[in-house]
């Protein structure tokens, strides 16, 4: 355990942090489950409403330093890009 006052203080800091990240961390791994959940339900409207709630907590982790910021624009990029595929699967095709 830490003996220096510096050490100890730095300590509690550190435990803070981790306490802080690991919630947030939580939070991101629940949103980004509602939108796996909602394009595993084949509903474009859950995915897409699940998928505007998810990208502003994965930009804020991101931003805050709790995910790398490639690794927060990766996860959104990545539930985009398959939330938009689901849309344009189930919307119809304009005929001619």
């Amino acid at each position: 355990m830490a003996t220096h006052k510096s050490a100890i203080k730095r300590a509690k800091q550190s435990e803070l942090r981790r306490m802080r990240n690991r919630a947030r961390k939580t939070v991101v791994k629940n949103v980004v489950k509602r939108v796996r959940v909602a394009l595993a339900g084949n509903s474009p409207e859950e995915a897409q409403a699940a998928l505007g709630q998810a990208i502003p907590v994965i930009d804020k982790a991101g931003a805050k330093g709790t995910l790398h910021r490639k690794t927060a624009s990766r996860k959104i990029s990545r539930l985009s890009s398959q939330v938009h595929a689901l849309v344009a699967k189930q919307q119809p095709t304009a005929e001619k």
